[in-house]
């Protein structure tokens, strides 16, 4: 059993997770990050809606038992210079396997690339998972907002993310450049210019295979109708290209009949098609309907995440997660705001939406419920905070801690 020196663990249990599945216990114990800048408002916001939730769907006979853990500033605070993401953090989120955290920064000179990326590969994160649909009574630049539900399944641990990079001029660069224009020559290709920047972009079978697995399964699992393949291989042949290849190889040796292509749509089966990104780009606004589950690989994921959310109102309502075979980490898809930090003007809707992923996660489908029909219906109610009341007609601009409550209030059971 692992002993921890700067974290508080409380009475609870441990959620298991495993090939069956996740089994939570009555009272888990989850940690939380709360983040850096707004991340403390966002998560004393979600933390309370959460609870009641809980209490209002189970009563005294489940709670969480909530385990603070430490990342960016505060970690630094905590345990010293450079320890941005510290050991005993993610020998926690090991041990106790669901997690929810706010925002995260990463300081100049600190040493990763990104904080939230390092995560994701310390844990092997590697889907990451975002439902965009719209939330009625917010605005929206489409004209038919409530044509798209989406969830998009981004891998997570692979692509230029974790790719290696040279400058140019760089010896290094040199010598990668030499060896591949050697090459070209014997293939009668066009050299690459010796003054460029080299970047390597890896994409195996293994990640990307698992990341559409995932992708199928959330299909099947939810009656999803179709899976969507996003990917650019009519122009990096040997790494998107080979993305979508092995989504229908896939579909066909371990799915077959429950996973089909277009062409051989029937009856219930999950429909497994591909789209060159910069098309599917346009599908997002022209027909949303036509999408249900999106798998891309990592920088397509990362682009078209965002770029739907901005369909249904922006980051700010937008939840999401990172999810590997042992551990998940549900997060806010948004930045830090440090200006706007201390303020009570942050809006918690992203983190709130995701502690309601994480619920459905462990099985709390009635708590999950309870907390998502608060929120929608304090935002029909025309209340919400100013990034969204500003864009809404007779909209009630509230505080982030005056919105929790608004959300708590509207929590309930139904019948």
């Amino acid at each position: 059993m692992t002993e921890f020196v700067s974290i508080t663990i409380p009475k609870g249990d441990i959620i298991a997770m495993g090939p069956e599945g996740v089994r939570a216990p009555d009272h888990p114990i989850i940690p939380f990050i709360a983040g850096d800048g707004i991340g403390p408002e966002v998560w004393e916001a979600t933390r309370r809606v959460l609870d009641a939730a809980v209490k209002a769907a189970y009563g005294d006979a489940r709670a969480v038992a909530w385990c603070e853990i430490f990342a960016g500033a505060k970690a630094l605070e905590k345990y010293g210079e450079g320890a941005l993401l510290p050991a005993e953090t993610i020998a926690a989120i090991r041990r106790f396997r669901v997690v929810i955290k706010g925002p995260l920064t990463t300081p100049v000179g600190g040493g990763f690339r990104s904080v939230n990326v390092a995560m994701r590969l310390a844990l092997d994160l590697y889907a990451g998972v975002r439902p965009v649909r719209h939330v009625p009574g917010t605005a929206s630049p489409m004209k038919h907002p409530e044509n798209v539900d989406l969830v998009i399944f981004r891998e997570n641990t692979e692509d230029v993310y974790v790719g290696a990079e040279w400058p140019a001029h760089s010896t290094e660069a040199a010598e990668i450049l030499a060896c591949v224009n050697a090459r070209l020559a014997e293939e009668k290709r066009d050299p690459l210019a010796m003054d460029s920047g080299v970047g390597i972009k890896p994409m195996s079978e293994k990640g990307s295979k698992r990341l559409i697995r995932a992708a199928f399964e959330y299909a099947l699992k939810n009656g999803r109708p179709s899976v969507t393949l996003v990917h650019k291989g009519n122009i990096m042949k040997h790494t998107e290209g080979a993305f979508m290849r092995w989504g229908y190889e896939l579909a066909r040796e371990e799915y077959a009949g429950r996973v089909v292509t277009e062409a051989e749509a029937k009856g219930s089966a999950v429909i497994v098609k591909d789209r060159i990104a910069d098309a599917m780009f346009q599908d997002l606004i022209l027909s949303p309907e036509n999408h249900s589950v999106l798998a891309a690989p990592n920088l397509n994921g990362d682009y078209l995440s965002d770029a739907a959310a901005a369909l249904v109102g922006g980051l700010g309502l937008s939840p999401g997660a990172n999810i590997g075979d042992e551990a998940a980490v549900f997060e806010a898809v948004h930045g830090a705001a440090p200006d706007i930090a201390g303020k009570d003007l942050a809006n918690p809707a992203s983190l709130i939406l995701s502690g309601c992923n994480m619920l459905e996660y462990i099985g709390w489908d009635e708590a999950a419920h309870a907390a998502s029909t608060g929120l929608n219906s304090a935002i029909a109610a025309g209340e919400m905070t100013g990034d969204l009341a500003k864009w809404v007609p007779g909209a009630k601009s509230l505080s982030c801690s005056a919105f929790a409550e608004a959300v708590r209030r509207r929590i309930k059971i139904s019948d």
